[in-house]
């Protein structure tokens, strides 16, 4: 099957879909799943990105949305825990979301330390522009795939996510270094 070409400042291109295809199908059809998982994560990320900023939002803020939506008032901490991403990165996220009126940050009386993230009303109304948009996306994802075989490919994945997760708390004192930690590795590495 021949690729799909797209016209890009004057030049043809490859699309990227049909070359991320035409790699799993035809050069490494039996590669390591946790490529062909992160692969389907970014074009996943890709499709939601392109329609979030159609409401300019961009993913970034998603991420939190998303965790704001279902629990407000958590600390800048628990909200970097939740996307999954470093506190310096929630921070810089937050300030930006704070300044675009989607979230307030505040202190609580009686505790100085912690920084609490509430939700504007600017903020919950995103919800109802913005999940349907993610809906479709994972509609679309799974378009003319049987139901049990989506379920199947859930049950795995939580698998596998739990399995990551106990390995990574196996006692070995691993700990993923931060941005800046690991700029210091590499600097000091060359």
């Amino acid at each position: 099957m021949p690729a799909k070409r797209m016209k890009i400042s004057g030049r043809k291109h490859a699309d990227p879909t049909q070359s991320i295809l035409k790699h799993w199908r035809e050069a490494v059809p039996d590669d390591r799943l946790a490529h062909l998982v992160r692969d389907a994560g970014r074009s996943f990320v890709r499709a939601l990105q392109i329609r979030l900023m159609e409401h300019s939002v961009s993913f970034g803020h998603w991420a939190f949305l998303r965790v704001l939506w279902e629990r407000d008032g958590l600390t800048q901490r628990e909200l970097s825990v939740g996307t999954g991403l470093m506190e310096p990165t929630a921070f810089t996220a937050l300030r930006s979301m704070e300044k675009l009126g989607y979230i307030r940050r505040m202190q609580r009386p009686g505790n100085k330390k912690s920084v609490y993230i509430f939700l504007t009303p600017k903020g919950r109304q995103l919800k109802a522009k913005l999940v349907p948009l993610a809906e479709r996306v994972n509609d679309i994802a799974v378009r003319g795939i049987a139901k049990k075989d989506v379920q199947t490919a859930r049950q795995t994945l939580l698998a596998i996510i739990e399995n990551l997760a106990a390995d990574a708390s196996a006692g070995e004192n691993r700990r993923l270094p931060s941005t800046r930690e690991l700029a210091r590795l590499v600097a000091g590495a060359s």
